[in-house]
Protein backbone atom coordinates (compact mmCIF):
# COMPACT_ATOMS: atom_id res chain seq x y z
CA UNK A 1 0.00 0.00 0.00
CA UNK A 2 1.39 3.62 -0.72
CA UNK A 3 0.39 6.95 1.13
CA UNK A 4 -0.34 9.70 -1.12
CA UNK A 5 -1.24 13.34 -0.99
CA UNK A 6 -4.47 15.08 -2.26
CA UNK A 7 -2.62 17.75 -4.51
CA UNK A 8 -5.95 18.60 -6.73
CA UNK A 9 -9.47 18.35 -6.11
CA UNK A 10 -12.18 19.24 -9.61
CA UNK A 11 -15.82 19.36 -9.24
CA UNK A 12 -16.12 17.51 -12.73
CA UNK A 13 -19.65 17.64 -11.88
CA UNK A 14 -22.89 17.84 -8.80
CA UNK A 15 -21.91 14.54 -8.22
CA UNK A 16 -18.44 14.02 -9.31
CA UNK A 17 -15.22 15.11 -7.97
CA UNK A 18 -11.90 14.10 -9.52
CA UNK A 19 -8.72 13.60 -6.67
CA UNK A 20 -5.26 14.01 -8.33
CA UNK A 21 -2.89 12.26 -6.14
CA UNK A 22 0.96 12.02 -5.55
CA UNK A 23 3.20 10.24 -2.97
CA UNK A 24 4.00 11.73 -0.30
CA UNK A 25 7.60 11.24 -0.69
CA UNK A 26 8.00 12.90 -4.24
CA UNK A 27 8.87 9.93 -6.12
CA UNK A 28 6.80 8.75 -9.07
CA UNK A 29 3.79 6.37 -8.71
CA UNK A 30 4.88 5.13 -11.90
CA UNK A 31 3.16 3.97 -15.04
CA UNK A 32 0.38 1.63 -15.51
CA UNK A 33 -2.14 -0.45 -17.65
CA UNK A 34 -4.58 1.35 -19.39
CA UNK A 35 -8.24 0.30 -17.77
CA UNK A 36 -6.35 -0.43 -14.39
CA UNK A 37 -7.69 0.91 -11.14
CA UNK A 38 -6.81 1.32 -7.87
CA UNK A 39 -8.05 0.40 -3.96
CA UNK A 40 -8.75 3.59 -2.21
CA UNK A 41 -8.79 4.03 1.83
CA UNK A 42 -10.64 6.63 2.51
CA UNK A 43 -10.74 9.13 5.93
CA UNK A 44 -13.58 6.60 7.61
CA UNK A 45 -11.40 3.44 6.77
CA UNK A 46 -13.37 1.99 4.03
CA UNK A 47 -11.68 0.67 1.03
CA UNK A 48 -12.99 1.07 -2.35
CA UNK A 49 -11.76 0.28 -6.58
CA UNK A 50 -11.87 3.32 -8.48
CA UNK A 51 -10.69 3.51 -12.17
CA UNK A 52 -7.43 5.60 -12.98
CA UNK A 53 -8.24 7.99 -15.83
CA UNK A 54 -5.30 9.97 -16.65
CA UNK A 55 -2.92 9.32 -19.58
CA UNK A 56 -1.51 5.74 -18.44
CA UNK A 57 2.06 6.54 -19.31
CA UNK A 58 2.32 9.95 -16.98
CA UNK A 59 2.94 8.64 -13.77
CA UNK A 60 4.10 11.14 -11.76
CA UNK A 61 0.44 11.22 -10.71
CA UNK A 62 -2.78 9.28 -10.38
CA UNK A 63 -6.10 10.54 -11.58
CA UNK A 64 -9.16 9.32 -9.93
CA UNK A 65 -13.02 10.27 -10.16
CA UNK A 66 -15.73 9.37 -8.13
CA UNK A 67 -19.31 9.92 -8.00
CA UNK A 68 -21.33 10.88 -4.53
CA UNK A 69 -23.47 7.61 -4.25
CA UNK A 70 -26.96 8.06 -3.03
CA UNK A 71 -26.94 5.42 -0.43
CA UNK A 72 -23.04 5.26 0.43
CA UNK A 73 -22.08 3.33 3.07
CA UNK A 74 -19.13 5.45 4.00
CA UNK A 75 -17.35 5.36 0.61
CA UNK A 76 -17.91 8.14 -2.22
CA UNK A 77 -19.89 10.67 0.45
CA UNK A 78 -16.27 10.60 2.88
CA UNK A 79 -14.34 11.28 -0.49
CA UNK A 80 -16.75 13.77 -1.04
CA UNK A 81 -17.18 15.47 2.41
CA UNK A 82 -13.60 14.91 4.20
CA UNK A 83 -11.32 14.97 1.34
CA UNK A 84 -9.44 18.30 0.16
CA UNK A 85 -5.69 19.16 -1.32
CA UNK A 86 -3.60 18.18 1.35
CA UNK A 87 -5.96 15.09 2.56
CA UNK A 88 -3.58 11.83 3.17
CA UNK A 89 -5.36 8.95 1.51
CA UNK A 90 -3.69 5.00 1.25
CA UNK A 91 -4.09 3.72 -1.91
CA UNK A 92 -3.01 0.16 -3.58
CA UNK A 93 -0.43 -0.36 -6.65
CA UNK A 94 -2.63 -0.57 -9.47
CA UNK A 95 -3.84 -3.69 -10.99
CA UNK A 96 -6.22 -4.84 -14.06
CA UNK A 97 -8.65 -6.87 -14.93
CA UNK A 98 -10.02 -4.80 -17.97
CA UNK A 99 -7.33 -4.75 -20.26
CA UNK A 100 -6.75 -3.90 -24.11
CA UNK A 101 -6.58 -7.02 -26.34
CA UNK A 102 -3.22 -6.98 -28.35
CA UNK A 103 -4.45 -8.85 -31.13
CA UNK A 104 -7.84 -6.15 -31.72
CA UNK A 105 -7.61 -4.60 -35.10
CA UNK A 106 -10.40 -1.93 -33.66
CA UNK A 107 -11.14 -0.78 -30.33
CA UNK A 108 -14.86 -0.31 -29.44
CA UNK A 109 -15.24 1.51 -25.80
CA UNK A 110 -18.87 2.14 -25.01
CA UNK A 111 -19.48 4.06 -21.58
CA UNK A 112 -22.21 5.44 -19.75
CA UNK A 113 -22.08 7.79 -17.26
CA UNK A 114 -19.01 7.06 -14.66
CA UNK A 115 -18.08 4.22 -16.52
CA UNK A 116 -16.32 6.43 -18.65
CA UNK A 117 -13.22 6.60 -16.21
CA UNK A 118 -11.45 3.21 -17.01
CA UNK A 119 -12.29 4.02 -20.90
CA UNK A 120 -11.02 7.56 -20.86
CA UNK A 121 -7.57 5.90 -19.89
CA UNK A 122 -7.78 3.38 -22.89
CA UNK A 123 -8.22 5.79 -25.30
CA UNK A 124 -5.40 8.04 -24.11
CA UNK A 125 -2.95 4.99 -24.71
CA UNK A 126 -4.64 3.84 -27.88
CA UNK A 127 -4.54 7.44 -28.85
CA UNK A 128 -0.60 7.41 -28.35
CA UNK A 129 0.26 4.40 -29.39
CA UNK A 130 -1.90 4.98 -33.13
CA UNK A 131 -4.26 2.39 -32.72
CA UNK A 132 -7.82 2.15 -34.02
CA UNK A 133 -10.66 3.29 -31.82
CA UNK A 134 -14.03 5.03 -31.32
CA UNK A 135 -15.64 6.53 -28.01
CA UNK A 136 -19.29 6.29 -27.41
CA UNK A 137 -20.10 7.80 -24.11
CA UNK A 138 -23.93 8.14 -22.98
CA UNK A 139 -25.26 10.21 -20.01
CA UNK A 140 -28.43 11.77 -18.83
CA UNK A 141 -27.09 15.50 -20.29
CA UNK A 142 -24.17 17.43 -20.29
CA UNK A 143 -24.33 18.99 -17.29
CA UNK A 144 -23.99 15.10 -15.68
CA UNK A 145 -21.40 13.95 -17.98
CA UNK A 146 -17.94 13.93 -16.54
CA UNK A 147 -14.98 15.25 -18.75
CA UNK A 148 -16.83 16.50 -21.66
CA UNK A 149 -14.57 19.33 -21.89
CA UNK A 150 -11.85 17.27 -21.81
CA UNK A 151 -13.16 14.58 -24.25
CA UNK A 152 -13.70 17.69 -26.62
CA UNK A 153 -10.28 19.07 -26.90
CA UNK A 154 -8.48 16.08 -26.66
CA UNK A 155 -6.02 14.90 -29.60
CA UNK A 156 -8.51 12.44 -30.27
CA UNK A 157 -11.93 14.32 -30.25
CA UNK A 158 -12.70 13.15 -33.48
CA UNK A 159 -13.26 9.60 -32.99
CA UNK A 160 -15.48 10.49 -29.36
CA UNK A 161 -19.07 10.52 -29.39
CA UNK A 162 -21.34 12.27 -26.88
CA UNK A 163 -24.62 10.55 -26.48
CA UNK A 164 -26.60 12.74 -24.16
CA UNK A 165 -30.29 12.21 -23.24
CA UNK A 166 -30.68 9.04 -24.60
CA UNK A 167 -33.57 7.08 -23.53
CA UNK A 168 -33.39 3.75 -21.86
CA UNK A 169 -35.93 2.34 -23.75
CA UNK A 170 -34.07 3.98 -27.11
CA UNK A 171 -30.09 2.62 -26.15
CA UNK A 172 -30.98 -0.99 -27.69
CA UNK A 173 -31.82 0.91 -31.37
CA UNK A 174 -28.20 3.18 -30.81
CA UNK A 175 -26.36 0.46 -29.70
CA UNK A 176 -27.09 -1.47 -32.37
CA UNK A 177 -26.37 1.54 -35.12
CA UNK A 178 -22.81 1.83 -32.65
CA UNK A 179 -22.22 -1.50 -33.05
CA UNK A 180 -23.23 -2.60 -36.94
CA UNK A 181 -20.70 -3.31 -39.28
CA UNK A 182 -18.48 -4.73 -36.83
CA UNK A 183 -14.81 -6.28 -38.07
CA UNK A 184 -14.20 -9.56 -37.10
CA UNK A 185 -10.86 -8.90 -35.17
CA UNK A 186 -13.12 -5.78 -33.33
CA UNK A 187 -13.20 -6.17 -29.43
CA UNK A 188 -15.77 -4.08 -27.23
CA UNK A 189 -15.48 -2.73 -24.34
CA UNK A 190 -17.92 -1.18 -21.86
CA UNK A 191 -18.36 0.29 -18.39
CA UNK A 192 -21.39 1.99 -16.26
CA UNK A 193 -24.44 0.46 -15.01
CA UNK A 194 -24.95 -3.00 -14.66
CA UNK A 195 -28.29 -3.02 -17.09
CA UNK A 196 -26.39 -0.54 -19.94
CA UNK A 197 -23.28 -3.41 -19.78
CA UNK A 198 -26.03 -5.37 -20.27
CA UNK A 199 -27.39 -3.95 -23.16
CA UNK A 200 -24.10 -3.15 -24.61
CA UNK A 201 -23.19 -6.87 -24.55
CA UNK A 202 -26.07 -8.42 -25.55
CA UNK A 203 -25.92 -5.96 -28.88
CA UNK A 204 -21.88 -7.15 -29.59
CA UNK A 205 -22.11 -10.72 -28.63
CA UNK A 206 -24.79 -10.85 -31.55
CA UNK A 207 -21.86 -10.38 -34.05
CA UNK A 208 -18.68 -10.67 -32.15
CA UNK A 209 -17.25 -13.91 -30.20
CA UNK A 210 -18.31 -13.35 -26.28
CA UNK A 211 -14.57 -13.33 -25.72
CA UNK A 212 -13.95 -10.33 -27.61
CA UNK A 213 -16.31 -8.31 -25.71
CA UNK A 214 -15.30 -6.65 -22.53
CA UNK A 215 -17.05 -5.22 -19.03
CA UNK A 216 -15.53 -3.96 -15.90
CA UNK A 217 -17.62 -4.43 -12.76
CA UNK A 218 -17.80 -2.08 -9.68
CA UNK A 219 -20.94 -3.30 -8.65
CA UNK A 220 -21.54 -7.03 -7.17
CA UNK A 221 -23.91 -9.25 -8.31
CA UNK A 222 -26.72 -11.41 -6.34
CA UNK A 223 -25.25 -14.65 -5.11
CA UNK A 224 -27.63 -16.94 -6.90
CA UNK A 225 -29.83 -19.03 -5.13
CA UNK A 226 -29.50 -19.72 -1.08
CA UNK A 227 -25.85 -19.33 0.89
CA UNK A 228 -25.01 -22.91 -0.23
CA UNK A 229 -24.04 -25.94 1.32
CA UNK A 230 -21.11 -26.82 3.31
CA UNK A 231 -18.88 -28.03 1.55
CA UNK A 232 -14.75 -29.56 2.64
CA UNK A 233 -11.74 -27.19 1.52
CA UNK A 234 -8.44 -29.29 0.52
CA UNK A 235 -5.67 -27.03 0.40
CA UNK A 236 -2.15 -28.04 -1.09
CA UNK A 237 -0.59 -28.71 1.93
CA UNK A 238 -2.84 -31.71 2.26
CA UNK A 239 -4.96 -29.80 5.30
CA UNK A 240 -8.85 -30.24 5.09
CA UNK A 241 -11.42 -27.72 6.25
CA UNK A 242 -15.07 -27.25 6.41
CA UNK A 243 -16.56 -24.23 5.02
CA UNK A 244 -19.90 -23.69 6.51
CA UNK A 245 -22.92 -22.33 4.93
CA UNK A 246 -22.76 -18.93 6.28
CA UNK A 247 -18.96 -18.80 5.65
CA UNK A 248 -16.48 -18.04 2.89
CA UNK A 249 -13.41 -19.88 1.97
CA UNK A 250 -11.72 -16.12 2.95
CA UNK A 251 -13.17 -16.57 6.50
CA UNK A 252 -11.91 -19.74 6.86
CA UNK A 253 -8.68 -20.02 5.48
CA UNK A 254 -7.64 -17.00 7.73
CA UNK A 255 -9.62 -18.28 10.46
CA UNK A 256 -6.80 -20.98 10.11
CA UNK A 257 -3.71 -19.20 9.59
CA UNK A 258 -3.82 -18.29 6.30
CA UNK A 259 -3.63 -15.17 5.41
CA UNK A 260 -5.43 -14.40 2.21
CA UNK A 261 -4.97 -11.09 0.04
CA UNK A 262 -8.65 -9.29 -0.39
CA UNK A 263 -10.07 -5.63 -1.29
CA UNK A 264 -13.46 -6.09 -1.75
CA UNK A 265 -14.95 -8.99 -0.55
CA UNK A 266 -17.92 -8.35 -3.01
CA UNK A 267 -15.95 -10.38 -5.87
CA UNK A 268 -15.26 -8.01 -8.49
CA UNK A 269 -11.28 -7.28 -7.51
CA UNK A 270 -9.83 -10.29 -8.32
CA UNK A 271 -7.72 -9.87 -5.49
CA UNK A 272 -8.41 -13.32 -3.82
CA UNK A 273 -8.34 -15.35 -7.08
CA UNK A 274 -6.76 -19.18 -6.63
CA UNK A 275 -6.05 -21.71 -8.62
CA UNK A 276 -8.39 -24.55 -8.26
CA UNK A 277 -6.93 -28.42 -8.74
CA UNK A 278 -9.68 -30.45 -7.84
CA UNK A 279 -13.69 -30.05 -7.55
CA UNK A 280 -16.22 -27.80 -9.45
CA UNK A 281 -16.39 -24.04 -8.18
CA UNK A 282 -19.58 -22.35 -7.95
CA UNK A 283 -19.02 -19.41 -9.46
CA UNK A 284 -20.38 -16.05 -7.24
CA UNK A 285 -18.24 -13.58 -8.62
CA UNK A 286 -17.93 -10.86 -11.23
CA UNK A 287 -14.35 -10.81 -11.91
CA UNK A 288 -13.54 -14.23 -13.58
CA UNK A 289 -14.82 -14.46 -17.58
CA UNK A 290 -17.34 -17.41 -18.68
CA UNK A 291 -14.63 -18.81 -20.79
CA UNK A 292 -12.43 -18.85 -17.02
CA UNK A 293 -15.41 -20.16 -15.19
CA UNK A 294 -16.21 -22.61 -17.65
CA UNK A 295 -12.38 -24.02 -17.39
CA UNK A 296 -13.00 -24.45 -13.20
CA UNK A 297 -9.15 -23.70 -12.83
CA UNK A 298 -10.42 -20.70 -10.85
CA UNK A 299 -12.30 -19.11 -7.75
CA UNK A 300 -12.61 -15.79 -6.39
CA UNK A 301 -12.68 -17.12 -2.61
CA UNK A 302 -14.25 -14.22 -0.84
CA UNK A 303 -17.72 -15.58 -2.60
CA UNK A 304 -17.31 -18.11 -4.62
CA UNK A 305 -18.58 -21.50 -3.33
CA UNK A 306 -17.86 -25.32 -4.45
CA UNK A 307 -20.87 -27.38 -6.10
CA UNK A 308 -19.14 -30.58 -5.18
CA UNK A 309 -18.34 -32.30 -2.04
CA UNK A 310 -14.68 -31.38 -1.67
CA UNK A 311 -12.62 -28.36 -3.42
CA UNK A 312 -8.82 -28.36 -3.61
CA UNK A 313 -6.84 -25.32 -4.42
CA UNK A 314 -3.47 -24.03 -4.25
CA UNK A 315 -2.19 -21.58 -1.95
Amino acid sequence: MITVRVVEVVDETEAVKCFRLARCDGEPLGPYAAGAHIDVTGPTGTTRQYSLCGPPHEGDSYLVAVKRESESRGGSAALHQQVAVGSELVISEPRNLFGLAPDAGTHVLVAAGIGVTPLLSMAHHLHREGQDFRLHYFARSREQAAFTALLERAGFADRVRLHFGVPRHEQADALAGILSGLDHRTHVYTCGPKEFMERVSEAATGLLPEEQVHAEHFQALEPPGEPGEEFELEIDTGEVFTVPADRSIVDVLQENGYPIDTSCREGICGTCVLPVLEGEPDHRDNVLTRREKAAGDQIAACVSRARSRRLVIEL
